[in-house]
């Protein structure tokens, strides 16, 4: 298994051990089985080093988490407030070995019952309810927004504090203060479970910012030497699996949200170079667009035309399709996808959402109403930090005939971005004027 490899099974099996770990632990032990996971992947990394990878290494991990948990819940059962089922399950197997009885109120357990508990969160099935249930919780509608996607991509994802704040441009401080502030609502009592009825779509909507984060960091990263993080869009695809088919959040936005996906996944191998360089749209060779993973995407977005009104997500799956189903660059449907972004900024309104239906206005209309566009949102104000701003306005610049401003704003771009591949890209273009 080669290191990136590696890093994507540890990152995998992080959020499923984490989400098992925290339903015999508790939310309010949140910590306790974040440092059993850490300690587990940290004892896999020293010993398969030195003595290779098992055969199986997902049942490896969980035979060690499993074990750690076991001594943790036996340890700090007097002191440590756990989960009712699991404390009573503890309390029952101390008192057969002692001999005495069950602690009441409830009926006799029998002996081995707190380890029978344990190995059966490591299932598969319960795996994934639990993984459900994490994400939930993570986005409880008592947390702010940014607090319950910052959360969710550490607890279930293993998201450094780094690339959280990346994908939210801002500091990794800040970053860490709100997942703090998370982990202590997470204290004060919220249920560990799957919601439903009313309280679902407040809930739902937190799930679903934060595995679009999540897609987004993998497809374009602001940190990482990649051009792409493949497997950081694989996981992101993984969990908006789980949501659209688990019984309660299946529906129009989940299942468009994952169409989405597909549709930007399928694209991935396109976006860069044999050398590793970074391709943008009109010179992509679409022949390595997966066009398997395009019909498969297509079929999810034709499962939610059913629903009268679009959502935010329904709307960029069909930006997306757009694209995925232009024969060519210079075939794409701009007007199409300009009208599509003009239903956006009014479903989801967002500096970034301006700033792409200007670029589609400039490619439909020409630079000049594309750099209009720009000026009447004020983006020049709300982005003047955001690389792909200036990149943007470059581009329209140059389009333009420009080339003084298009070279301004194109260092502006290079002396922003943090993306190794986005450098390249820019200084090719600084290089060709």
């Amino acid at each position: 298994m080669a290191p990136a490899e590696l890093e994507h099974f540890f990152r995998h099996e992080s959020g499923r051990m984490v989400s098992a770990l925290t339903r015999a632990f508790g939310l309010e032990n949140l910590d306790l089985a974040e440092d059993a996971v850490q300690d587990t992947l940290l004892q896999a990394y020293r010993l398969w080093s030195f003595q290779g990878i098992p055969e199986n290494p997902g049942g490896w991990l969980y035979r060690v988490a499993r074990n750690k948990a076991l001594d943790i819940l036996r340890r700090q059962s007097a002191f440590r407030r756990f989960s009712p089922e699991v404390a009573y399950l503890i309390e029952s197997d101390a008192a057969a070995q002692r001999g005495g009885p069950p602690p009441p109120p409830h009926e006799s357990a029998p002996a081995g019952a707190a380890e029978s508990y344990v190995d059966g969160l490591f299932l598969e099935g319960e795996i994934a309810d639990d993984q459900l249930r994490m994400i939930f919780a993570c986005c409880h509608p008592s947390l702010p927004l940014e607090g319950q996607v910052a959360l969710t991509l550490k607890t279930l994802c293993g998201f450094g504090l780094g690339e959280i704040a990346s994908a939210y441009l801002t500091s990794a401080s800040t970053v860490e203060k709100r997942i703090t502030r998370a982990k202590e609502k997470l204290r004060e009592g919220i249920g560990f479970e799957v919601p439903a009825g009313p309280e679902l779509g407040p809930r739902l909507e937190g799930v679903l910012a934060a595995l679009y984060l999540l897609f987004n960091e993998g497809y374009y990263s602001g940190t990482s030497p990649l051009p792409v993080r493949k497997d950081l869009c694989l996981e992101a695809m993984r969990l908006a699996k789980l949501l659209s088919e688990h019984p309660r959040t299946r529906g129009a936005e989940p299942t468009a949200l994952l169409a989405l996906m597909c549709f930007h996944a399928a694209r991935l191998d396109g976006r860069h170079d044999d050398d590793g360089h970074l391709l943008l749209l009109k010179a992509q060779d679409r022949s390595r667009w997966d066009r398997d993973l395009i019909a498969v995407g297509f079929t999810l977005l034709k499962e939610t035309r059913q629903d009268a009104e679009a959502g935010r997500y329904q709307l960029e799956a069909c930006i997306a399709c757009y694209h995925c189903l232009a024969p060519s660059y210079a075939e794409t449907d701009w007007a199409g996808i300009r009208a599509m972004y003009d239903s956006l900024a009014q479903v989801a309104p967002s500096p970034i959402i301006s700033l792409n239906r200007a670029i589609a206005i400039g490619q439909a209309e020409g630079p000049e109403a594309g750099l209009a566009a720009l000026s009447r949102d004020g983006l020049e104000n709300s982005l003047a930090d955001y690389p792909l701003f200036h990149a943007t306005v470059g581009e329209l610049r140059f389009l333009a005939g420009d080339a003084r401003a298009a070279r301004e704003h194109w260092e502006k771009a290079l002396s922003l971005t943090r993306n190794p591949a986005e450098m390249t890209l820019l200084k090719e273009k600084l290089a060709g004027l």
